[in-house]
């Protein structure tokens, strides 16, 4: 009986141990080596339509170990890296989570070169086929100042969706393009352009000189003052228009507003309590796509 013992508690004791050093290296940092210059792009959705696209460098795809219910996913992102020739590395959960710094990553992380905005001097000559055809509905989305990477990926998604031709932010105090855009735009970022100017103003102007209607966004009418503010469910869409959208805090700068021609606000359903009287940024703006862009749907018929 006591021999059994001494082996019952000997067990107990390399189990526990056995545990103990799990843990430790559970723990220990992992060090991946990186090509300099490069991110990590995370989630099915990037990393794949990355893969799909030439606009980027692409180094390495890492995939989670034994992911056995996105066999069919797993598959398909290494014909697709395979295609492309890069390297496909199996890794523990724990070397994507340090990747991507614990972002949901969804077993799949890809280490690759930065997108950059486009200039406008690169759009010079629009690869929109029949932009130049007189009775071309065209919608551009201006991003003023717009800093969070949630919502501009939100922004990039919906207005990819919706059928937004271009995409313009300023240059000053904006959200790079980094890979949490690009999850939070489901991918869009890696197949839709996106333009950006250090004259945003200078921008406005021109176009507005070339017939654009410029058309700014606005939670409270009251806030705007020598701009006609109308509902987005009244507005008539009879020429090429530019949707200028402000930053998440402060909204339009005075100075662009006065380049709009009307501002554009959501009716709200209810009296509002103050405190909540407007929407997210991203969510505003895909309403108003949505309204604008189904009448170039209705249009097109």
């Amino acid at each position: 009986r006591g021999s059994a013992q001494a082996c019952r508690e000997s067990w107990s004791w390399r189990e526990g141990d056995v545990r103990k050093v799990r843990m430790r290296l559970e723990r220990r940092p992992v060090s991946v080596e990186r090509t300099r210059g490069s991110e990590i792009l995370f989630g099915v959705a990037p990393c794949s339509l990355a893969l799909a696209q030439p606009h980027r460098d692409l180094f390495r795809l890492f995939l989670k170990q034994g992911s056995g219910s996105r066999r069919l996913v797993t598959s398909e992102l290494v014909l697709q890296a395979t295609a492309r020739g890069v390297p496909v590395r199996h890794v523990p959960r724990r070397e994507l989570d340090a990747l991507c710094r614990g972002q949901v990553h969804q077993g799949v992380c890809l280490e690759a070169s930065p997108l950059r905005f486009k200039s406008l001097e690169e759009a010079a000559k629009p690869d929109l086929g029949d932009e130049e055809k007189p009775n071309r509905q065209l919608v551009w989305l201006m991003l003023e100042q717009i800093q969070d990477p949630m919502n501009l990926g939100a922004l990039l998604r919906s207005a990819y969706f919706l059928g937004v031709d271009r995409v313009v932010t300023s240059q000053r105090n904006s959200c790079p393009l980094t890979p949490t855009v690009s999850k939070a735009s489901s991918g869009a970022m890696e197949v839709f352009d996106v333009y950006s100017t250090d004259d945003l103003r200078g921008f406005l102007k021109a176009k507005a000189a070339e017939g654009w209607e410029v058309v700014g966004t606005v939670s409270n009418p009251e806030d705007v003052e020598n701009v006609p503010v109308i509902s987005c469910l009244e507005f008539q869409w009879n020429k090429p228009v530019i949707i200028v959208i402000g930053s998440e805090g402060d909204g339009l700068s005075p100075e662009t507003q006065l380049l709009c021609h009307r501002m554009l606000a959501i009716p709200p359903g209810r009296a509002l309590h103050p405190g909540i009287e407007s929407l997210n940024v991203s969510v505003a703006t895909g309403i108003i796509l949505h309204s604008i862009c189904s009448q170039k749907l209705r249009h097109s018929d």
